[in-house]
């Protein structure tokens, strides 16, 4: 297994400075010099830190294959104090990520995994449990015959660590638990559902079937070990996706760039 080694900083540079270990994906590289790359780490521990990884641009390199994009690794960074970027000393990789090649949706649902780490977390905020759902969607992607499930999973629990789930129990307005015989519209910029008397009546909104309420409960529910044997009909597909997608570029503040792509696949 690939192993990094020291990638930059001076041992007597590194005596004054704490190291910090954990567990990260890499969900973003950018070039910084002509043997250097800025690596952004979505980690266990510490939430979205930006490091320097010394090196890391060389034919053989000290991190070698630890920093590819979406891969899981090990690592150790020196958390710089300053707001000048943190330092990369080593990389052991963990897991690489392998789309599933007969199926180009595993790749694209890859890239959009990083591209929602990347664009809602906040740096060194924590989220363990986003991070193992994460780690746990990239693996599940090589071998998932339908990886849009996955990613719908993946977006559910996206929203509801970074505060924006919404309140699929009951009518925001009038506050009645939502009732199995009738239907409901998602209100975005509230974040939750309301009922046919208290929807709004100048515009057109999507219908929710009670049905489709329960499904999306029990996909946001973290305890649900299950949630990946619902069989979904496709007018539930579609209004989940529908609330889903809507909450996603509402929290974005605007239509994730890899959403278009997951538009595009089949179904």
């Amino acid at each position: 297994m690939p192993r990094g080694a020291s990638g930059g900083s001076s041992p007597d540079l590194r005596r004054f400075m704490s190291s910090e270990k954990t567990e990260a994906v890499v969900i973003r590289q950018a070039d910084f010099s002509e043997t250097s790359r800025v690596v952004t780490f979505f980690t266990r521990d510490s939430g979205k830190i930006s490091a320097i990884a010394k090196g890391a641009r060389r034919l053989k390199g000290p991190f070698e294959a630890a920093l590819d994009l979406l891969a899981v690794c090990r690592i150790v960074f020196v958390r710089k104090s300053s707001s000048s970027l943190d330092i990369l000393t080593e990389a052991q990789l963990i897991s690489r990520f392998t789309p599933n090649g007969k199926n180009l949706a595993s790749l694209y649902c890859g890239y959009y995994v990083a591209e929602l780490l990347s664009s809602l977390s906040e740096e060194y905020d924590s989220h363990p449990v986003w991070y193992e759902e994460a780690v746990h969607t990239l693996n599940r992607l090589s071998e998932s015959p339908n990886p849009l499930e996955l990613i719908l999973r993946f977006q559910l629990t996206t929203l509801r660590e970074i505060g924006q789930l919404p309140d699929f129990d009951r009518c925001l307005k009038c506050d009645a638990p939502v009732a199995q015989d009738q239907s409901y519209v998602f209100w975005v910029s509230q974040g939750g559902l309301l009922c046919q008397t208290c929807r709004h009546t100048g515009y057109q909104q999507q219908q929710i079937q009670p049905g489709t309420i329960a499904v999306l409960n029990r996909l946001s529910d973290p305890s649900n070990s299950n949630w990946n044997r619902l069989i979904l009909s496709p007018s539930q597909s579609q209004e989940i996706d529908h609330v889903v997608t809507t909450a996603i570029c509402h929290a974005l503040g605007r239509r994730p760039k890899l959403l278009r792509y997951l538009k595009d696949l089949p179904k």
